[in-house]
């Protein structure tokens, strides 16, 4: 039986000032191990929607849950704690080394410094980044792409259950992005996490979403499979974006 890993129930927020919702009376339901990308242009609402997951964003109405139990009910700094997240300007502590930025929250929670060592030689590993050369480094010393891996480490040192990424290949070159992106579905195969990725790409919300959230102006369009978007989009907006992305299929035929 699939556990329910995150529940929208009836959520809008309204920010000051503001003449229209930001997200706008939503609800939806993210099973535990998928990989939900939420895909839209500026302005619709997708980075709100993730951030209310953590509470980095309070919505005015409705319930968020997290593994059946109310957000609101539980200590923000654990909720927080419990999440992983990951921005697309990384935020890595320039003073500290590769280590000790990945160390961050598992010091907070007081581990000891055998598995917090343990812990980083394994998460630099699996992203494939050797530990002896790379611990000691000052990011820095870091390619965007390898700074980008050190932010996903950070995110997953105290193996959350739940991955907020928001636009996080955004500011990174396209050969990288694509071995990041790879690199991304490797991790959530091997791993079963649930993973929530804001992007306005398209073909990046459809290479790795298992199902894509469609928004424009506060409201979802569609939430289905890559599949079955493309097959039957819910309205002119999908069919645009779809048509948009198709478009530019055409423009790379020319050069065959």
């Amino acid at each position: 039986m699939t556990n329910i890993a995150i529940e929208f129930n009836n959520v809008s927020k309204k920010f000051d000032n503001a003449i229209y919702n930001a997200v706008d009376h939503t609800s939806l339901i993210i099973e535990e191990g998928e990989f939900i990308t939420i895909l839209g242009s500026s302005g619709c609402g997708k980075t709100t929607l993730l951030k209310m997951i953590n509470r980095l964003c309070i919505p005015n109405e409705g319930t968020v849950k997290l593994f059946n139990e109310d957000i609101r009910e539980t200590d923000v700094v654990k909720l927080r704690r419990s999440i992983g997240y990951v921005i697309q300007q990384v935020g890595l502590f320039p003073h500290m080394t590769i280590a000790e930025n990945i160390a961050v929250v598992p010091k907070l929670l007081k581990w000891s410094n055998v598995r917090i060592n343990e812990r980083v030689e394994e998460l630099l590993t699996l992203l494939g980044l050797e530990p002896k050369e790379f611990q000691h480094r000052f990011p820095s010393q870091l390619s965007g792409g390898q700074q980008q891996r050190i932010g996903l480490a950070r995110a997953l040192a105290v193996d959350p259950k739940v991955m907020l990424l928001d636009e996080p290949f955004g500011a990174i070159d396209a050969i990288n992005r694509m071995n990041l992106q790879e690199e991304l579905l490797r991790i959530h195969s091997g791993l079963k996490k649930t993973f929530v990725f804001v992007t306005h790409d398209i073909n990046e919300a459809f290479k790795l979403g298992t199902r894509v959230i469609i928004m424009d102006k506060g409201e979802i369009c569609q939430f289905d499979t890559p599949r079955n978007i493309v097959k039957n989009p819910a309205d002119t907006f999908v069919s645009s974006l779809i048509t948009s992305s198709r478009n530019q299929e055409h423009f790379w035929e020319e050069f065959d």
